[in-house]
């Protein structure tokens, strides 16, 4: 019998403020003048309907509102990977990714003679869990991921966290082209969530795995008609974490976040939001005390899962390192 689904985020956000954490904040943005103010800044997010942009766009709306800068702006983009890329060139402020691909990326073995590499990527917290979805049609027959030997995957956009989680997922199970051989071998083909959903309906893939919050809004809103069934992925997470590092859990898909499919267990991979290490320091903790104080306001409408912004989660990235503004606010926090 699946456990209880977790306490929703909204909840878990009430029961973060009544304990007083606001009351702890350091001083307000608004002690900074007008002459420390950005003139823009931006989030780098996700695919159109996705839950990046989605949470990303709430940031930049608060971000601006609250008058960190003069303006902010969500940026539509491919995802982890891309993200990370658009802000240690520059492109982006702010990007939101897949722990297990901000850790490859802020490894110093990543930096470039530029000072452009993955030494200066830092994370302001860890912001929300993302569920793996691995979705097939009822009708195909499949019935667990050993059942996709020999099968094609959707495995998200080029630029995607999606494809580099799913990829070491395949690889854990022993399904990749390379372990396999090209008759059992997973085939991985890269299609955004809206494509690989068309995908799915039309039968030119026989699986997409999608990484995202519950529910994925379109994911959802074509359950119905698409007769999906979710894949327990559970039992590929202790490979998972053994050959590629500890930032994969076992989480819960609760009953009827898409359409009638029951509960089920999946690889759970935190989101954390990052930044460049040159970002300053008053815009870093102006940033940190919004994730704290007004959390209410960054929880995307669709969103039924964990709730990460509290102190005691935000300050859990990883092994990705906190930018020191980032962690001087939480030490402040946490007296």
């Amino acid at each position: 019998m699946p456990e209880l689904p977790p306490v929703s985020r909204r909840n878990a956000i009430k029961t973060a403020v009544t304990l007083g954490l606001g009351g702890a904040l350091l001083a307000s943005s608004a002690g900074c003048t007008t002459e420390d103010r950005p003139q823009k800044l931006t989030v780098a997010g996700g695919e159109s309907g996705g839950f990046y942009l989605e949470f990303a766009t709430l940031l930049a709306d608060l971000l601006q509102r609250e008058g960190v800068a003069e303006r902010a702006v969500a940026m539509t983009t491919g995802g982890s990977l891309e993200n990370i890329q658009r802000v240690l060139s520059g492109d982006a402020t702010f990007a939101i990714a897949l722990a297990d691909a901000a850790a490859q990326a802020a490894e110093p073995a990543q930096a470039t003679p530029a000072g452009t590499g993955g030494g200066q990527l830092v994370a302001l917290g860890k912001v929300y869990q993302n569920y793996v979805h691995c979705i097939v049609r009822q009708d195909s027959g499949i019935r667990t991921f050993a059942d996709l030997a020999g099968k094609t995957a959707g495995v998200g956009e080029v630029g995607s966290g999606t494809t580099l989680t799913a990829g070491r997922i395949i690889a854990a199970a022993g399904l990749s082209p390379e372990m396999a051989g090209p008759d059992r071998g997973l085939k991985q083909v890269n299609l955004g969530l809206n494509h690989a959903l068309a995908s799915l309906r039309e039968g030119s893939i026989d699986v997409m795995i999608q990484s995202g919050g519950v529910p994925t809004a379109p994911i959802a809103a074509a359950a119905p008609d698409l007769d999906m069934r979710l894949l327990d992925l559970s039992e590929l997470i202790p490979a998972t974490r053994a050959e590629s590092g500890f930032f994969y859990d076992r989480v819960l898909i609760p009953a009827n976040s898409y359409g009638k499919a029951p509960a089920v267990w999946t690889v759970g991979v935190a989101n954390l939001l990052l930044c460049r290490r040159d970002l300053a320091d008053h815009v870093v903790r102006q940033t940190v005390e919004l994730l704290v104080e007004q959390a209410q306001d960054l929880v995307p409408r669709s969103s039924t899962g964990v709730q990460f912004l509290s102190p005691e989660t935000l300050i859990n990235t990883a092994g990705v390192p906190l930018h020191p503004a980032a962690e001087a606010a939480y030490r402040a926090l946490h007296g």
